[in-house]
């Protein structure tokens, strides 16, 4: 009754067309998107077909230790679903890809779960699945901050308060095209803040936006004709994700995120979007919080949504 395949990229306009009707899927598993960074992992996605008919997907890669990950080149991943996958069929497949996976050498699987704010309808058939049939356990668990924005909460009063400085400097909102200047600036902030590095290269990300004009979109703050700081968004439909955010000093003295945010918020709410995910705030090296960062976010009126790992062995 089950079938597992491996994808190849001849499956590329079939795994497409069942990431459009997925109930679960964003534009992140389009394969365009993943094929982006081929070079840096071994594709070991999956293609599930109950009887004869494709029923789920699994973007995931082999880590060459005998591991099936995940697709690391993505924020989430587990299990895409079309609308008419039920929790028995869907512990039945979860079986059926262990089975399939100890034959081709695993021994472990690295799960990350697709957060409830990016599907179109409820999608926890997985996570059921994987703990009633593999016992998988909880191995990470990161804390995003997301704006309701059918049921917002007021800002802070001190982020009313940049938002004020940012009307007063006479700032304004502005999208972009070009990448070029707010990388650049990203660059330098990530590295003297933070010594850190973007995820993607600059030539990465411009490849990006060119495939996904609609949901890759560059949204900055300006005075004059200087950008002061931005966001590049990740336009999911009903969720909208920040990727990466940026201030100049001069743009933190003015409030610029702060008159950003407030500006988008105020956008994507008259829009009838959903959710407006400002993304994780934990250390990098594990699940502790960053408190100052995630201090930021909650003065926005934002609140938890996890983005959890599991993990089972075969």
């Amino acid at each position: 009754m089950i079938e597992i395949v491996r994808y190849t990229p001849g499956k590329a306009s079939e795994w497409d067309a069942f990431v459009r009707k997925s109930k679960n899927a964003t534009f992140l598993f389009y394969r365009g998107y993943m094929d982006y960074h081929a070079d840096r992992f071994e594709d070991f996605s999956l293609m599930l077909y109950f009887n004869g008919r494709l029923c789920a997907i699994l973007p995931a890669n082999d880590d060459g230790n005998g591991t099936l990950c995940s697709h690391r080149g993505l924020t989430y991943g587990g299990f895409l679903m079309d609308s008419g996958c039920k929790a028995a069929q869907m512990c039945s497949m979860v079986s059926a890809l262990n089975d399939f996976l100890r034959t081709h050498g695993f021994s472990r699987v690295i799960y990350k779960h697709i957060p409830w704010i990016y599907a179109s309808l409820p999608s926890e058939e997985d996570i059921y699945a994987i703990a009633n049939v593999s016992h998988a356990q909880l191995c990470s668990r990161d804390i995003a901050s997301v704006v309701d924005l059918g049921n917002r909460i007021p800002f802070s009063t001190l982020r009313r308060r940049g938002v004020k400085k940012g009307c007063k400097a006479c700032l304004y909102v502005r999208e972009q095209t070009d990448l070029t200047v707010f990388w650049q600036m990203l660059v330098k902030h990530l590295w003297e803040k933070f010594l850190a590095k973007s995820v993607h290269t600059l030539n990465e990300i411009m490849l990006l936006q060119e495939r996904f004009t609609d949901n890759i979109r560059l949204m900055t703050v300006c005075q004059d004709d200087a950008i002061l700081g931005g966001t590049l968004l990740y336009d999911c439909g009903q969720t909208v994700k920040t990727q990466y955010i940026m201030a100049s000093e001069e743009g933190r003295r003015n409030g610029a995120l702060d008159f950003l945010f407030s500006n988008l918020l105020d956008r994507y709410e008259g829009e009838g979007r959903r959710y407006f995910d400002f993304g994780t705030s934990n250390k990098v090296d594990n699940d502790d919080l960053n408190e100052s960062l995630i201090f930021q976010k909650e003065g926005f009126g934002a609140r938890a949504v996890c983005y959890d790992t599991y993990e089972w062995t075969l």
